[in-house]
């Protein structure tokens, strides 16, 4: 898969456009002033960046090394808040909590089930007291994920949308 991206990815620097308005209209709403992001799946930095823009603290994880490179590149570049890392969703170890744990079509990419939740709920458990976990996809890619999530979390659920929250 990462070759796949490392070769998309080369084609420039925003191969996926930019981020989704439904996302940011809710990032905008919902983060705190200089929320520290997790964004999984960040590849060329689409969202981390437009993050990072507005004065977030992001750590993004990706399995492309030619996206991530290009994320550090324009991070650098702009003086950013942005630490990025090649790495993978199941074996990942995120250095303390978030405010905000984000999936950006990321998850369904992750075909064996019991793995992508695994490394789903490893993931999510980072978001700290009064965080988010957001995630953006097809709603039929992350239905079976919202069942499986810890107990306790509240969530907000706008499947015609593909958008999903569960705040802790």
């Amino acid at each position: 898969m990462s070759v796949k991206y490392d070769k998309y990815y080369s084609e420039g620097p925003d191969a996926l456009g930019p981020p989704t308005k439904i996302l940011t209209d809710f990032l905008t709403d919902h983060l705190p002033a200089k929320a520290r992001v997790l964004d999984v799946g960040c590849g060329q930095g689409r969202d981390a960046l437009w993050l990072a823009r507005r004065g977030h603290r992001v750590v993004g994880i990706d399995i492309s090394t030619v996206g991530i490179g290009q994320l550090r590149d324009r991070a650098k570049a702009e003086g950013l808040d942005v630490t990025a890392h090649v790495a993978d969703v199941e074996t990942f170890d995120p250095d303390g909590e978030f405010d905000c744990v984000l999936f950006d079509r990321t998850l369904h990419m992750i075909l064996d089930a019991p793995r992508r939740n695994a490394g789903f709920a490893r993931l999510a458990g980072a978001v700290k007291q009064g965080g988010s976990c957001v995630v953006l996809d097809e709603a039929d890619n992350i239905a079976g994920l919202l069942a499986e999530l810890p107990e306790g979390w509240s969530q907000i659920w706008r499947p015609k949308a593909g958008f999903a929250l569960r705040r802790v």
